[in-house]
Parts: structure tokens; sequence; C-alpha cells
């Protein structure tokens, strides 16, 4: 697990008493009489991790999914007493429905559910198990569909919620060695747009947040490369947990580091072989190259 950042603690408080014009607060109206209540899924390890730690410095009530026992377990032992831990493996539907079962009941509802866990095999297409391509699925994108049914009527019932997707830059321009992470990431972007497209048609008032990362420097993507680091970095950590903990504070829309990412939309207004070079100059499509991940 991370060491404990010099940002945390009071700074976390701070900068949310400093936002007056946030629509949001770490504290439900007073009515209700409890604390904000945060569900991160993949909190036992990396962002997720990062992104509970914040939010419990901010006074709110957090709940953390992972299949990962020992790191939940640490991770309840580094963040006290407003950390709650929940074992779940989160490619089983009838386990996430379960687990969302319980913590609606024992917190009256969710109000902000981040659907952060996420895996990545790394592998070239042809060498990909059907158990690879299914589990990535199962996990990067279709249990967003399972946890956001599981919390959204009693958010619309409430009249306020906040969904936050996790995708990635990988979800914008795919490249070599990623084609199941790649496509599970374009698949919750769409997630993401269809979600809140809907939400406004229907009139309910459900905020939706998109967060796209190029790759982060944890263990996930160990040994990847990026050929220029000024415009396309490998990521610290708790530099996008700080900016995403922001983000969603905000409730702004999208957020997409570094800036340079946000140049693939109208380069997709090129012909496909253009494009295709302008990836290739940059070295995107040799980023995997060196990949060797947690294994």
């Amino acid at each position: 697990l991370a060491s404990k950042p010099a940002w945390r603690g009071t700074q976390a408080d701070a900068y949310l008493a400093s936002q007056r014009k946030f629509p949001f607060s770490m504290q439900t109206p007073p009515s209700s009489k409890r604390e904000m209540v945060v569900v991160i899924t993949g909190a036992a390890s990396g962002l997720g991790y990062l992104l509970a730690e914040l939010f419990v410095d901010a006074h709110a009530t957090v709940i953390g999914l992972d299949i990962d026992e020992r790191g939940l377990r640490e991770a309840r032992t580094n963040l006290g007493k407003g950390f709650f831990d929940v074992v779940c493996d989160l490619s089983d539907a009838t386990a996430i429905s379960t687990a969302f079962e319980g913590i609606i009941t024992l917190h009256s509802g969710v109000d902000v559910l981040i659907n952060n866990a996420g895996i990545v095999a790394g592998k070239h297409l042809l060498d990909l198990t059907t158990a690879d391509i299914d589990r990535t699925f199962r996990i990067n994108v279709i249990s967003h569909f399972h946890t956001t049914r599981a919390v959204l009527p009693s958010m619309i019932e409430r009249g306020s919620g906040h969904i936050v997707t996790v995708a990635s830059a990988g979800g914008i321009v795919a490249t070599p060695r990623l084609s199941a992470y790649s496509s599970s990431k374009f698949a919750a972007i769409g997630f993401d747009d269809a979600l809140r497209t809907e939400m406004k048609r229907l009139g309910h008032p459900i905020s939706t947040t998109l967060i796209a990362p190029f790759f982060i420097g944890t263990g996930m993507f160990e040994g990847v490369k990026t050929r220029f680091p000024l415009l396309l970095p490998i990521l610290k950590p708790e530099r996008v947990a700080r900016k995403a903990f922001r983000a969603i504070v905000r409730k702004k829309r999208r957020l997409i580091m570094p800036w340079f990412v946000y140049s693939s939309f109208p380069l997709r207004l090129l012909p496909v072989d253009l494009f295709d070079w302008v990836v290739d100059f940059f070295g995107i499509t040799r980023t995997m190259d060196e990949f060797k991940g947690r294994g």
C-alpha cells in the first residue's frame, strides 16, 4: 500500500472548506443525520486506496470493495474508523448484489459510487485466453452496470447521487497488447456517456464524472514506457488521486490526464492511416513493449 502522502489529513478538509461554490459536501443534508457515504471498488490498492484515503480525511464514510482481503485489512488498519471493507468478487453479479444489499441496509444508501476496479492482461490478441477476455470485461465494465443498478434507485428516490467511472486514456486510443483492456475501457466511457444523457433525459439529478488517465505508475502497469514524457508522462498515483478527488468534489463531468490526450479527439478526423502514423510517432503503439504488470 502507498505510504501516507504529504497532502493528506487536514489539507483535504481545508480544500473542501475553501470550495464555497461547490454543490457538494462531505456531509449529507442535516435532516439525514449521517455522513456522506462513498463506495469505492478496487479500494485495496492503487488509485482506489488513495481515493479512499482522501475521502476518509474529508470525513466521509468510505466503503471499499475488493477481492483482495489482505489488502482491505491493511487499508482498514491504515485508514481507521471511517473506512469499512467488503470483500467482493466484482466479476460476480450475485456477489455484487449481495454486497450492495448489505451496504445500503447498514448505511441507509450510497451518495457517491466510484467504479474504479480494473485489471489488465497485457497480452497480444492471440495470446489471450477466453478467461482473460471474460474476466477483463466483467471487472472493467460489466461490474459498473451491476453496482450502478444497485445504488441508482435509492439515489433517484433521494433526489441526489454521484456515479464516477474510472476509465483510461486506453479507452480513447488503443494500443497493441491492450485489446481486451482498451475495449473494456472504451465500453466504460460509453457507459458514462449513456448514463449521463439518460439521467438528464429522465430528469433525475444524478451527477456523473468520467476519469480517464494515461498510464499510472503502479504495479498494474509495471514496465510501460513513454517516448515523450513531457507530453505523455507516466502519471504519479498521488497526483492522479488528488486531481480525481477534486474533480469528484467539483462534480466535474470529465477528467482526462494529461491534457495532451485531448489532442486525440481532433486527430480522429484524420484518415485512419495518418492517425495511426501520428500515434506511432508519439510512441503510443510501443508503450506496452516491456510491460510486466504485477506478475
